[in-house]
């Protein structure tokens, strides 16, 4: 197939970054033409705030280069990861004016929450879900700011109310059921809205979980539960090591706490090689997440590796996770649930051996490459068929309005 594949980077590293990368080689190593679309989030310090603004709603010149290489290269599927905020959904009326099916990956809940997470203040929010988002402009929801909530709020309603993501887009990717629930009822079309998981590439060898340590891989951000996490391991005195591998906002909070409190060590961020072989060596991966979360990426890695993991009982964890098979499910922010499940299984090393094969069945099963390559292209045949039975390519006037 002849596939343009885009993504807007962040200016922090993150798991969608990894997703794009991972997809276009899956999909070149099995003989399809991938042209790459790619802006990058720095270039917003070269532009004024009305200029990022007028950018989030619709680029005009994104639109054109991208409607141009669509054009010339013929290309039959278009499939976006993040288009926020520099690519804007005006990619989707360039692709599909120019022959290309649209899909969409969700890998956060942006077009139903400003603030992309359904969490604010330290506790899950779904006041936004359903309904015109002006609770999250009156919290000020994305980055404590009410200007820039309101022009993410802004855009995406006027997308939603000018049908672009029911007619533009031919298919949403979501990454877990919970999500696809998420998003129906915040307003996109069921019928468009398919479930591919993220996967993991090159089939890891499986890790041997004897290197005598718990793990946390991740962002160190509040809404991942680093705050429950470190209290867990205060309560815990030592008797279990715990590695920490990432770096954030809360990077100063581990630091302190890897020289106060015993058995933590800090690692920060390290390559993906060394991560995978610390995922592989430990026990368990600990996963305190206190929001919904997308899909992450590290759990799928963990299972790749045979890792069992103890992970917050919420959102898509609940539905990721065999609890008391391919690992455990403990009480969302709160310190002492975390040291009681971790403590158990630590004393317990045959449970936790017996759930290793189970972890890693649980990637062969869901999370491999090749089925991801399979979910794919029926995914894109779907997507093509839509476009093709379309009368028109888009039922909203926004390509000649902007």
């Amino acid at each position: 197939m002849r596939l343009l594949i885009a993504h807007n980077f962040y200016q922090q590293p993150g798991g969608e970054d990894q997703v794009f990368a991972a997809e276009c080689e899956l999909l070149r190593s099995h003989g399809h033409h991938v042209h790459e679309y790619v802006v990058h989030n720095d270039d917003l310090h070269h532009q004024s705030h009305l200029g990022i603004a007028a950018c989030t709603f619709w680029n005009h010149r994104v639109y054109r280069e991208l409607g141009r290489i669509v054009r010339d290269q013929s290309i039959e599927v278009a499939h976006f990861h993040n288009t926020f905020p520099l690519m804007s959904p005006s990619v989707y009326f360039a692709a599909r004016k120019n022959g290309a099916a649209v899909v969409q990956t969700l890998h956060n809940f942006r077009l139903i929450c400003p603030a992309a997470t359904l969490f604010r203040n330290g506790k899950l929010c779904e006041e936004c879900v359903g309904r015109t988002p002006w609770p999250a402009v009156v919290h000020g929801c994305y980055r404590n700011s009410r200007s820039i909530t309101a022009v993410i709020a802004a855009m995406t309603s006027v997308h939603h109310a000018a049908g672009t993501y029911a007619d533009a887009v031919d298919r949403f990717i979501v990454l877990t059921e919970f999500a696809k629930n998420k998003f129906m009822a915040g307003g996109l079309p069921a019928g468009q809205v398919v479930l591919k998981p993220n996967f993991v590439p090159n089939n890891p060898s499986p890790g041997t979980g004897t290197g005598g340590y718990a793990v946390y891989v991740g962002r160190l951000a509040m809404e991942k539960g680093i705050e429950t996490m470190l209290q867990a391991w205060k309560g815990l005195a030592g008797r279990i090591p715990l590695k920490i591998i990432g770096d954030g906002l809360l990077r100063p909070l581990v630091e302190r706490a890897s020289k106060e409190i015993p058995g933590i060590q800090w690692l920060g961020r390290l390559p993906m090689e060394q991560v995978m072989h610390h995922l592989g060596e430990a026990a368990m991966l600990i996963f305190p997440s206190i929001w919904y979360e997308g899909q992450p990426r590290t759990m799928v890695e963990a299972f790749a590796k045979g890792t069992p993991i103890v992970a917050s009982n919420l959102g898509s964890m609940v539905e990721m996770i065999a609890d008391g098979r391919t690992g455990r499910l403990f009480t969302p922010g709160d310190p002492a649930a975390l040291a009681q499940t971790v403590e158990q299984l630590w004393q317990n090393p045959s449970q936790l051996a017996s759930m290793r094969p189970l972890a890693r069945l649980e990637y062969q099963k869901h999370y491999s490459a090749d089925q991801n390559h399979q979910m794919l292209m029926g995914i894109y045949a779907d997507a093509i068929r839509r476009r093709q039975e379309s009368s028109h390519p888009v039922r909203s006037g926004l390509a000649t309005t902007f």
